[in-house]
């Protein structure tokens, strides 16, 4: 149960971060480089918020085998999501 509550509590976080994030212009590299416009930054919080449907859905029913394959998909998306903010290297001409 305690990898169900994870995924909730994550992927409700993601949703609130990348929900803020897209009423805002970001910056070069994640505008850019990584191609994160306002409606990128929506796709993702709307599937945070699938996601914690499913993770609460999954608390609900007591299923921790489900919670765990959740939390494994989530984290993967939640990491790419995480690498949207990276910088890149620096161009040594710039």
């Amino acid at each position: 149960m305690i990898y169900t509550l994870a995924g909730l509590a994550i992927s409700l976080g993601v949703a609130a971060i990348a929900w803020r994030r897209s009423r805002s212009s970001g910056g070069f590299y994640e505008r850019e480089i990584y191609g994160m416009s306002a409606a990128a930054h929506r796709r993702y919080a709307i599937a945070s918020l699938v996601f914690a449907a499913y993770f609460a859905a999954i608390y609900i029913l007591r299923s921790p085998t489900a919670g765990i394959a959740g939390l494994t998909l989530y984290a993967l998306i939640a990491v790419l999501y995480a690498a949207s903010f990276l910088q890149g290297a620096h161009d040594p001409d710039e």
